[in-house]
């Protein structure tokens, strides 16, 4: 990671004439870049293509990043990932946003032992029985965990209502984790008032709102995709409900705000970077870097998405070779590695100990609130 940070410092990466003269190193990317989950898609992207300007080659050879969009669909996931081995022939994979798309492709990617850095997948099972599956974000366990720590400690909250997506793992994984952590907490096995399903693509949540308004729970949790919480705050707000809406990782795109307006003000939820709250040097770096880049301030997608390229770019590096194998062996050795999301260390299952960050929408922007550590 020394000459990630050097080539930060300097925004740019000088590239040897010889590097082009050989074979490129490719790297394939599969991230929804159109279909419902399009916008943390592209964000992810915004980082992976930083990561790849900065650092253009690896072992005196280029590096190719060959993108093929998996349209947020679990099908077209599978066959993204089966483009990218089968013809591409990359030596690793970057992706997916959505639990439900990593999965969709994992298991192609660990019979070809071709290594598969996710971004923001944070279901369990991405990574459980594959060996050649490692993340750059931390899983639900955590994230359910975290956010019910909020809720309970931080807002006093004595009952909590659960809003789930049943069409998508995500959704299901990180709100059973919400329950367990919530009662545990509260001490009180009655804590949960209401849990509610709609199926994604649903848009009128009036049912599921209908049995919250009678038990008025302190917070609603809604471990939903961006465009889910808009909608579903702004009918909550209109009947009424003063709950806190709390959510997890993947409301984090602008169109909870351009689409909830006021109705998402006051929205909480649990994230794997912020700038307001980048205290390393590397962190700094790449805000800065981004900024300049793409005249905004960048978010944790584009975030997890420069750390998901350099890890792999870390571990041929380290291995000292682009073959596959051996990259997934370099990776397994990593331990306290700086990343802009954090310290990574891999545990056994390919994912990494690291901290959380709950951000808030205040005025229309995310504003930092807190961090919590493992």
């Amino acid at each position: 990671m020394k000459k990630l940070l050097a080539s930060l410092l300097m925004c740019g990466t000088m590239i040897s004439a010889s590097a082009f003269a050989a074979d490129p190193i490719k790297i394939g990317v599969f991230e929804p870049m159109t279909g419902d989950k399009a916008a943390g898609g592209q964000q992810t992207m915004e980082g992976v293509n930083l990561a790849h300007e900065l650092r253009k080659e690896a072992l005196g050879r280029p590096i190719e990043v060959v993108l093929v969009d998996n349209k947020s669909d679990k099908v077209e996931a599978a066959n993204a990932m089966a483009r990218l081995l089968d013809k591409e022939k990359v030596v690793a994979v970057i992706g997916s946003f959505g639990s439900s798309l990593s999965m969709a492709g994992g298991p192609l990617a660990m019979k070809a032992q071709v290594p598969v850095m996710g971004c923001s997948p944070t279901n369990p099972l991405v990574t459980k029985d594959n060996p050649f599956y490692f993340r750059a974000c931390f899983i639900d366990p955590f994230q359910g965990q975290v956010m019910a720590q909020y809720a309970a400690k931080d807002l006093g909250a004595k009952t909590a209502a659960i809003v789930q997506d049943v069409a998508q793992d995500y959704s299901v994984g990180l709100a059973s984790y919400f329950k367990k952590a919530f009662t545990e907490l509260t001490g009180d096995p009655n804590s949960i008032v209401a849990e509610v399903s709609y199926q994604s693509g649903d848009s009128d949540f009036t049912a599921q709102l209908t049995n919250i308004v009678e038990k008025n729970p302190d917070v609603i949790f809604v471990p939903s995709y961006y465009q889910d919480m808009a909608q579903f705050a702004i009918q909550a707000r209109q009947l009424g409900l003063k709950s806190v809406l709390l959510g997890g990782d993947a409301i984090e795109a602008p169109e909870l705000v351009s689409v909830g307006g006021e109705a998402v003000e006051g929205v909480k939820f649990s994230t794997h970077y912020t700038a307001d709250a980048a205290e390393r040097e590397i962190s700094k770096k790449f805000a800065e870097a981004y900024q300049q880049k793409y005249n905004k301030i960048p978010n944790a997608f584009a975030a997890l998405g420069f750390d998901a390229y350099n890890l792999l770019v870390d571990a041929i590096e380290a291995a000292n070779s682009a073959d596959s194998v051996a990259i997934r062996d370099a990776l397994v050795q990593f331990k306290n590695h700086e990343a802009v999301t954090g310290v990574i260390t891999f545990d056994e299952n390919g994912d990494p100990i690291k901290s959380a960050v709950i951000l808030g929408v205040e005025g229309g922007k995310f504003k930092y609130v807190t961090t919590v550590n493992p």
